[in-house]
């Protein structure tokens, strides 16, 4: 098994690509089971940040990195909430408020289209001179309401027309298969035989 530090902490986000990792022959350890802290996310684009994290990782660890930088961008709000996505509604995290703050803000609104973007970013060490750069795009409509209990963010309220259901209602494999993480692994894998 190769191994790659996952620069997230998020138990949900580690799950996701562990299943789209492991049968490739990659053990994925998460950073902060390595004592690495999370880094700063100062930039505007999920680029940035994602290469930012995916450096910060392999310097601490001296592994290989993965980092993925994701988020909602809602067409009526200017594509907001964008790289802050996490934390559109303030310190400390939360998504229960963070998808208050969206449906308040789009309240009145009849456009609701909105798509999740998802940039990989893989570098083989700290200062890799060609990171590995993968990008996935999920495109759907915000709902008035949430609906299902699966995945997590946004997804209660993300609603995907060609599959009828919100991201929440979506079993983990067909979600793996669709969603914009999903989308930007598997071009992300079609790249991996040059690691």
């Amino acid at each position: 098994m190769k191994k790659l530090v996952l620069a997230s902490n998020n138990a949900k986000k580690m799950k996701e690509l562990n299943a789209l990792l492991a049968p490739l022959g990659f053990e994925v350890i998460p950073q902060g089971q390595l004592g690495i802290p999370e880094a700063e996310e100062p930039h505007c684009t999920f680029v940035e940040n994602a290469l930012a994290k995916a450096r910060h990782a392999a310097q601490h660890a001296g592994l290989p990195a993965l980092a993925d930088d994701s988020g909602l961008c809602v067409r009526a709000l200017g594509g907001a909430p964008g790289v802050i996505s996490a934390r559109y509604a303030g310190e400390p995290k939360s998504d229960a408020r963070n998808n208050e703050k969206l449906l308040a803000e789009l309240a009145g609104q009849s456009d609701r289209r909105a798509h999740f973007v998802s940039v990989l970013v893989l570098v083989r060490s700290a200062d890799d001179p060609q990171p590995i750069i993968a990008e996935g795009e999920w495109h759907g409509e915000i709902l008035a309401t949430p609906r299902g209990a699966e995945g997590f963010g946004y997804d209660p309220l993300f609603y995907v027309p060609a599959q009828c259901m919100t991201a929440a209602e979506l079993d983990a494999d067909t979600k793996n298969r669709l969603s914009h993480r999903g989308q930007a692994m598997q071009r992300l894998i079609e790249r991996l035989p040059t690691l």
